[in-house]
């Protein structure tokens, strides 16, 4: 099976496991073509066999993902092309983290940049996410555009962290190291940065190497939750709060100021807070 034809992910596969690098210029915004590259991936490895675990990490070493791409706010219809095959009761982005929380392999983020907004949603689908000490950072960045999180973050937040801290995440907005996100059950675990890569493969290594069948059946009596309904309140409330003037102006504004770009990024929360004031 030939993984070398995707634009923005670099994919090898070794002793059951694929190790997949999301390389995405700039910083790693989820935009039509990163999004589609992810879907055909999950959907053609759920059905490999010889793969058994998934690790995911970024050619850029400051961002994993950045957040859903702003520049959207233009083209509205740019991802109607994935409606036709959308499972019922969720919109693109929650398509996606869906497929990554119910993806057959063991799925593992490593962390060792940014992921805010549809970037944190993607951490949280995924099974397991081991975070760098001093390098990595997760944030729900949408209140500050004038939003709520619409790709499951919400629901994924609160089966991770719980109601009181997935209202400070969404509401407070602001971006989490890596031991505050271990502390609140974000993520897996708090590594020293260069502790990360070896930790990662040798759980991947481990893993992948367990007898027939274990994984398959610890996935089975380990079951995500059922959130579907909280994903149609989830969707109803962004798309209400995303057709509000203040939404527009706020990523309009945000992407003047230079969100997207490396420096804009490095403190994104503060250019938005700046845009508020």
């Amino acid at each position: 099976m030939n993984h070398n034809t995707y634009a923005t992910l670099r994919v090898s596969i070794e002793d059951g496991i694929a190790r997949v690098t999301l390389d995405n210029p700039p910083v790693n915004v989820l935009n039509v073509a990163l999004m589609t590259d992810l879907r055909h991936l999950l959907t053609t490895l759920r059905d490999d066999d010889s793969v058994r675990v998934i690790v995911f990490e970024s050619a850029d070493p400051e961002f994993f993902i950045a957040h859903v791409d702003m520049s959207l706010i233009d083209t509205p219809d740019a991802f109607d092309k994935f409606a036709a095959d959308l499972p019922e009761g969720v919109n693109v982005f929650q398509a996606l983290g869906e497929l990554l929380r119910h993806q057959p392999q063991v799925t593992i983020v490593k962390l060792a940049g940014t992921a805010r907004g549809g970037g944190a949603e993607f951490v949280a689908a995924a099974d397991m996410t081991f975070a760098a000490i001093g390098r990595a950072g997760i944030g729900q960045i949408e209140a500050l555009m004038g939003i709520v999180p619409g790709g499951g973050g919400t629901q994924y937040l609160v089966s991770r962290v719980g109601r009181n801290r997935a209202l400070e995440a969404v509401l407070g907005a602001d971006l989490y190291d890596a031991e505050t996100a271990e502390r609140y059950g974000w993520v897996n675990r708090a590594l020293p940065a260069d502790e990360l890569d070896g930790f990662v493969d040798r759980l991947a290594r481990n893993i992948a190497a367990l007898p027939e069948g274990v994984i398959a059946a610890a996935k089975r009596a380990i079951v995500p939750e059922n959130l579907a309904e909280g994903l149609v309140r989830e969707h109803d409330a962004w798309a209400g709060q995303f057709v509000r003037p203040a939404a527009e102006r706020l990523i309009r504004g945000g992407l003047a100021g230079g969100a997207q770009t490396h420096d804009g990024e490095r403190d994104l929360e503060g250019l938005l807070r700046g845009l508020s004031g």
